[in-house]
């Protein structure tokens, strides 16, 4: 199983610390078997605040195990960068993609889809189904 190509799951937030959290959040739900790669990209390389195409290109690679890289973010420039990124077409792994999605919840619905073992596709609908999620 540890051999089985998983869609790997990016969370890019305008900071290191709620990237991290979210990614912690998504990985602790998604427990009970083999968890999908998930890597956060938050902030700058000096830890402020803000989007850097280096990092979310690193956390891209270290996810990739062949079956897609699911890009989540939260806001402005962090989806502007993703996309820069994806138009350019040589920074990310072949089959990265923006998923449009909340974050918090998306990233539940993308993580715990994707250990279960399916294909970026279904992934990117799990995550895109949490804009359906009713509160009240």
């Amino acid at each position: 199983m540890a051999d089985e190509p998983l869609v790997g799951v990016v969370l890019v937030s305008h900071s290191g610390p709620v990237a991290d959290a979210v990614a912690a959040l998504a990985t602790g739900l998604a427990r009970g078997g083999a968890t999908a790669p998930v890597a956060a990209a938050g902030g700058t390389e000096d830890g402020g605040f803000g989007t850097s195409a280096e990092l979310i290109s690193a956390a891209a690679a270290r996810v990739d195990r062949g079956a897609g890289v699911a890009i989540l973010t939260d806001l402005g420039s962090a989806v502007l960068t993703v996309k820069a990124l994806v138009a350019e077409g040589d920074e990310l792994p072949d089959g990265a993609r923006l998923v449009d999605a909340p974050f918090v919840e998306g990233a539940v619905a993308a993580v715990v889809t994707a250990s279960a073992g399916a294909d970026l596709a279904a992934v990117e609908a799990a995550a895109m189904e949490a804009y359906d999620y009713r509160k009240v």
